[in-house]
């Protein structure tokens, strides 16, 4: 074993990939309860400063400044409760 077997190499220490902002990943909409939002990203030290979010009242949907990520109104089963 040489010296140069025990230099790491930069790729060996690099996190899993972090979703891009705009990609098909992060156009899936994210659904959610409530009308208020924390989102930091993901990705640990990858991500970005955690922000609150609010729902838009007409679009009933908010797209996060940072990564763009989607966060929609989840529906659930409101449909099954009216009677």
């Amino acid at each position: 074993m040489t010296k140069t077997d025990l230099v790491a190499k930069p790729e060996q220490h690099l996190a899993p990939a972090h979703p891009q902002p705009n990609t098909a990943e992060m156009q899936i909409p994210f659904p959610m309860t409530g009308v208020r939002v924390a989102c930091d990203g993901g990705g640990g030290a990858l991500g970005h400063p955690r922000v609150w979010l609010t729902l838009d009242e007409a679009t009933r949907q908010v797209r996060c400044p940072y990564c763009s990520r989607l966060y929609v109104e989840d529906k659930g089963d409101e449909h099954e409760h009216e009677a």
